[in-house]
């Protein structure tokens, strides 16, 4: 499963990721008392699951032999009255898609690891180091 590593930079909130060879800073937005280096941690939580869609239906396109050209997804989360994270999805494909193909295509990205990951929650603990 999914390894990373997250290291204090001295520079605020600012805080370097790692997984295995890979490296980004994540960081809050100086509204928010950072110095706005990187990503803000909901917009990794966003990011996480933009790049699972691309990735899964590029995949099942190519599976199927359909061509979708340039394909892109726009995340933005709100919040409901109660609080909850409402998290929506708008996909992009510069390629012809024909509808048929569309409501497939939207049929698998309810399936995507990281969506069923996220709508049954996960079990976190934690511990001293």
């Amino acid at each position: 499963m999914a390894h990373v590593h997250v290291t204090s930079t001295g520079s605020n909130f600012a805080h370097r990721i790692s997984s295995g060879r890979h490296t980004l800073l994540a960081d809050e937005p100086a509204a928010l008392g950072g110095q706005d280096e990187g990503m803000a941690p909901f917009d990794l939580y966003l990011s996480a699951l933009a790049a699972c869609t691309a990735i899964t239906l590029r995949m099942y396109a190519e599976k199927k032999g359909w061509e979708l050209g340039e394909f892109s997804a726009e995340l933005t989360s709100t919040r409901d009255a109660a609080g909850k994270l409402l998290v929506h999805r708008t996909l992009h494909a510069s390629a012809s898609v024909t509808d048929a193909q569309w409501t497939r295509l939207l049929d698998v990205v309810e399936r995507t690891p990281v969506t069923l990951v996220m709508r049954e929650g996960a079990t976190i603990t934690s511990e001293r180091g």
